[in-house]
């Protein structure tokens, strides 16, 4: 059969070579799909296509997997090595059946005669081009048919063979399957049913679902049963006509709408690819495994990433194109709407939104109708519950409004399963930290512009690596149905209600959203090293300190992980600190006692940017070398209780959690006996010789935690010498005594003193019920707010606590 096939093939090699350039996926198969070389190897695909064959062929012979036209031997059998489901159609009439239910029946037979045989099938999708194509088009010109004719093949390759996807999938075990079903017609015909879903699946993976014609979107939109009745609702409230309020509500969707095109993904994919290697080493990529089984499995995926930079937009998009799926529709500010950019965004995807409703009941209704279209017709979907862009470096407490409308969505009726993917993005160096800590120092927040764009381009130079680190995913039907196991049967397809568990449900999940977020950091060598420098004197350590240091924090997050999703870097920390130094980030320095390394002022300032995208990783270790260190003896029950006290507040801020925190800190202070940082005297922990290197290693560490705590004893002994206050006066007053104590200490941390810290530290308390109201609705301290102050006193050095009193507002 494969004899006619094969030599056409073979004569399609050049043309080939000279048409067609491909993408595989994922990019080192054999071990990421744990393919066995040593066993037999079948390939299975979706059309006889002599194209698709030898295209197939030269990425067998990159990976250095066998040719798919060769042979297989099983006992005294030789089969071909190719099968497949499909044979294409004719130019005239139908088209034929190919012999791939006689083969799959062959291949189990032999493996349920000799159960020694292990041979492996591997699907093979072979995409050109990555198109969606649009509804009601022309599919053989388009190239959309699954089995396309030679001559709409021929197209297919001259338009899009320069844009292929080759997406190799794991293997099936073709002795456990014989084994489990047996070698029965039925059971050869149920493998090649699953194989045509799994092609189904990969194609709609890679390219999602067929685009609708812009204007035909606004019209059935406008037509919907609920814009419909916020458009009446418009008209009478501002006493106009039906059609004004129409109009208006179709101007607000040509504001908000993306223009998806993929001559526009095209290009950006050359230009990005181009970007990527000015700016960064590499980017590095985690878990991508889970994103890609996801999709294949059918889910309607939404991306919720942190957002640390306006490179976010392409890095993430750009990431998950090249991991064979397609680019989701992104959640925009109004703020990047503006020429040229905006209408390059807009057809890469992005969707405009204002920064606040603001009572805009049309706005509303259009922008939930919109979002809720992109759900129904399974596009996917990225936006970043941060609501902006972090000026310090940490998480920012999430907003709720897209997370919300997402949940509404799924009560229209979604008929498949809708999972957030939290993502991870870090990088070595963010273009936009000096702005960042500009605004936080007091400037006005800058307007984005064309000439804002050139003056970016034109400061472009080397930005270390990338990280994109793909969290734990959160299937939302298994969350509603936990968290309000009636929810379907309050599904309404023509409009979404409100019912009145969605505000604390969406509330909680946002904050699930953000610990799995931080669960997946990444770490690297430029947080590391401001972890270190920044806690010392001066910002500056020998290189012996520093990479001591580096490497007792590496061990730390080796031996007790924080999250399994937390990636590590791959060099040692003499290669750390060459790297730091090549992205001139620190100074090195020579002496008569040998090499000194260090931050200037202006770098000191930026490092406390990159150091706490990985501060909560530390957290609870700085603060058992608090506790140990201020105290020289502890007991293991009171330094858990103390740590217990304070990962209340502390999970609030930084979206911490480990499943149990006693037992994560049971196994932190055994690692830091271990790095010789404690020693234990039965259940009792006690410092290092004061001398040692030990105990300067741990002072490093508990330094850490030096702010945190100052900032919880500010607003502690204001409340408690002076309370109760508005909790917008409390949040004031501590600002404003952070700021003296930053200039009393010589704090270099434009965060230190920032208002959204005090305002999350004042909601925290609430919530973990260390203050409460009183008639006059002020924040007023509890009994047990009293007990955690003292223990906080306890951790600070003496001179800082004393400047605290001394400052102190009086009565």
């Amino acid at each position: 059969m494969l004899s006619g096939l094969s030599l056409f093939t073979k004569l399609l090699s050049w043309p080939i070579r000279l048409l067609v350039k491909f993408k595989i996926v994922p990019d080192n198969p054999i071990h990421e799909l744990q393919i066995c070389t040593d066993r037999p190897l079948f390939y299975i695909c979706h059309t006889e296509s002599a194209s698709d064959l030898a295209t197939l062929r030269r990425v067998c012979r990159v990976l250095d997997l066998p040719d798919p036209l060769s042979r297989v031997k099983l006992d005294e059998q030789s089969l071909p090595r190719t099968l497949f489901l499909e044979q294409p159609h004719q130019l005239i009439g139908g088209r034929g059946k190919t012999r791939a239910l006689q083969q799959g029946q062959q291949l189990l037979a032999a493996h349920l005669a000799n159960p020694k045989l292990q041979a492996q099938l591997i699907p093979a999708a072979i995409l050109w081009g990555r198109a969606p194509g649009k509804e009601n088009s022309i599919k053989w010109l388009l190239g959309e048919a699954h089995a396309p004719n030679w001559l709409a093949k021929l197209l297919i390759v001259l338009i899009s063979g320069r844009h292929t996807l080759v997406r190799l999938s794991k293997p099936v075990d073709l002795q456990q399957m014989a084994a489990q079903f047996g070698a029965e017609q039925e059971i050869a015909r149920k493998l090649l049913r699953m194989s045509r879903i799994h092609f189904y699946r990969q194609r709609l993976a890679a390219t999602g679902p067929k685009l609708i014609a812009r204007a035909q979107l606004f019209n059935a939109l406008l037509a919907s049963p609920a814009l419909k009745q916020a458009i009446a609702d418009e008209a009478s409230s501002k006493k106009i006509s039906y059609q004004a309020a129409q109009q208006e509500a179709r101007k607000l969707l040509q504001e908000i709408a993306a223009d998806y095109r993929t001559s526009t993904l095209r290009f950006g994919d050359r230009i990005l690819s181009w970007l990527w290697q000015k700016l960064y080493y590499g980017i590095k990529v985690t878990n991508a495994d889970k994103l890609r089984d996801l999709a294949q499995k059918g889910h309607e995926i939404v991306y919720v990433p942190c957002h640390r930079s306006h490179m976010d937009y392409l890095l993430l998009s750009y990431i998950i194109y090249h991991q064979g799926l397609v680019p989701p529709h992104i959640a925009a500010g109004i703020n990047l709407n503006f020429w040229p950019a905006g209408t390059i965004f807009r057809r890469g995807g992005a969707f405009f939104i204002r920064r606040s409703f603001s009572g805009n009941k049309l706005y509303s209704a259009v922008f939930r109708e919109y979002l809720s279209l992109l759900f129904i017709k399974g596009y996917a979907v990225k936006y970043y519950t941060e609501g902006g862009r972090s000026r310090t470096g940490r998480l920012l407490q999430p907003k709720t409004g897209m997370l919300a409308m997402t949940v509404q969505s799924m009560l229209r009726g979604i008929d498949r399963p809708v999972t957030l993917v939290p993502v991870y993005l870090g990088y070595e160096h963010v273009m936009e930290v000096n702005t960042y800590l500009s605004e936080l120092q007091g400037s006005g927040k800058q307007k984005e512009s064309v000439l804002g764009v050139l003056k970016a381009i034109r400061n472009l130079r080397d930005y270390g690596y990338g990280y994109v680190n793909f969290g734990e995913p959160i299937s939302l039907n298994h969350y509603l149905n936990q968290q309000a196991p009636d929810w379907k049967t309050e599904i309404n397809p023509l409009e979404a209600p409100k019912p009145q568990w969605l505000n604390p449900v969406v509330a909680k999940l946002s904050d699930q959203i953000m610990r799995h977020i931080n669960q997946a950091a990444a770490l690297n060598s430029i947080n590391l090293i401001a972890l270190c420098l920044l806690a010392s004197d001066e910002q500056s350590l020998t290189r012996q300190e520093l990479e001591r240091q580096l490497e007792v924090y590496l061990n730390l997050q080796r031996m007790v992980p924080y999250h399994a999703n937390v990636s590590l870097p791959e060099q040692t920390p003499a290669q750390m600190i060459a790297h730091a130094a090549k992205m001139q980030k620190i100074q090195l320095a020579t002496d008569s006692f040998g090499e000194l390394v260090s931050l200037s002022p202006q770098h000191a300032v930026q490092m406390s940017y990159y150091r706490n995208n990985i501060l909560h990783l530390f957290i609870i270790p700085a603060l058992l070398a608090s506790a140990v260190l201020r105290q020289q003896e502890q007991s293991q029950q009171q330094l858990l209780a103390m740590v217990e006290q304070l990962y209340g507040l502390l999970r609030h801020e930084l979206f911490l959690y480990v499943p149990s925190i006693s037992n994560y800190s049971k196994q932190l202070l055994q690692q830091l006996v271990q790095a010789g940082m404690l020693q234990q005297q039965e259940q009792r922990f006690l410092v290092p010789p004061q001398h040692s290197r030990e105990y300067f290693m741990l002072d490093l560490l508990a330094h850490n935690a030096e702010h945190t705590l100052q900032r919880y004893a500010m607003v502690f002994n204001l409340l408690h010498a002076h309370g109760p206050l508005q909790r917008s006066e409390l949040e004031q007053q501590s600002q404003q005594l952070a700021q003296r104590l930053l200039t009393l200490h010589g704090i270099n941390a434009p965060e230190y003193y920032d208002k959204n810290l005090f305002a999350t530290l004042s909601q925290a308390l609430k919530l973990e019920g260390y203050s409460q109201p009183d008639q006059d609705n002020r924040v007023r301290a509890t009994p047990e707010l009293s007990k955690l102050a003292t223990s906080v006193n306890l951790l600070l050095r003496n001179e800082v606590l004393q400047s605290i009193y001394s400052i102190m507002p009086r009565d």
